[in-house]
């Protein structure tokens, strides 16, 4: 359960850019973002409450359950998030920076997107909805931003029959859709790759890539020009674990031929983080 420093600075500095996005592109236009929040929007648009107290009482039952399905060091780190992004909405003036809604719509949500996407990336979340939708990836192989977007056409709907302004419901909806496409761009941990390893070092190079967790498959192979028999190992995993796998490839063996090919699905056992 051990956190560094290092990844709570990251998910604050994600707080700051979802309470800029709110702040100085969403909240002006009274659009919504996606999920908790944008339900914490709705609500302060039409009660005198601070958005920042509702969007900390409404991620409290979801902190809840996700510390009993998702484990405490996720839910830590997203303690961590949702108090990070209500001291930011109180410190971030709220402003127009871009009068032209549509514009808005479009910034805000890359500002969230991204917010949400460094917090995800380093193990945490911003609360709300990004529970649900880990909670759901946990268990079924879909990407977290779809899942998002999915669970917010509930929020969007209700701003248009509450508000009777449906180009602002459209306008949020484009927000919402860019923020889930930027966090899969970001949080990319549900697409798997394939390595095909060619290496004269197989002993050393098993060792290295059996620390991090995944299925080694040991193939014999001859080179088909020179005929020395060497080893073809093979492994399956995420996109995001990618750069640390290459990296232990290169300190194992620099002169191994590596092949990798994005996998299109894993059937069987394969351990989710």
């Amino acid at each position: 359960m051990f956190i560094r420093f290092g990844h709570i600075i990251t998910t604050v500095v994600g707080a700051l850019l979802i309470a800029a996005g709110f702040n100085l592109f969403l909240i002006p236009h009274q659009l919504l973002s996606g999920g908790v929040s944008g339900l914490s929007m709705l609500t302060g648009y039409f009660t005198p409450i601070s958005i920042g107290v509702l969007y900390f009482v409404y991620n409290v039952p979801m902190l809840i359950a996700g510390w009993f399905l998702l484990g405490r060091r996720f839910i830590l780190l997203s303690i961590v998030s949702v108090a990070a992004v209500t001291i930011m909405i109180a410190l971030v003036p709220e402003k127009m920076v871009a009068s032209d809604p549509i514009l808005s719509s479009v910034f805000g949500g890359i500002l969230v997107g991204v917010g949400s996407g460094i917090s995800f990336r380093v193990g945490g979340s911003s609360g709300g909805f990004d529970i649900l939708g880990s909670i759901v990836t946990r268990y079924r192989d879909f990407p977290v931003g779809t899942i998002l977007v999915a669970l917010n056409a509930l929020v969007i709907l209700a701003m248009g029959y509450l508000q009777s302004d449906w180009n602002l419901a459209l306008l949020s909806m484009v927000s919402i859709y860019i923020t889930g496409k930027v966090v899969d761009m970001i949080h990319v941990s549900h697409i798997k790759v394939t390595l095909f390893i060619v290496t004269d070092d197989t002993d050393k190079m098993l060792e290295r890539l059996l620390q991090i967790e995944r299925g080694v498959t040991r193939i014999p192979a001859e080179g088909a020009f020179s005929h020395t028999k060497k080893d073809l190992l093979m492994t399956v995993t995420t996109m995001y674990e990618l750069a640390e796998v290459r990296r232990i490839i290169k300190e194992a063996d620099p002169r191994a031929f590596v092949n990798i090919v994005e996998t299109a699905g894993v059937m069987g056992s394969f351990r989710k983080r």
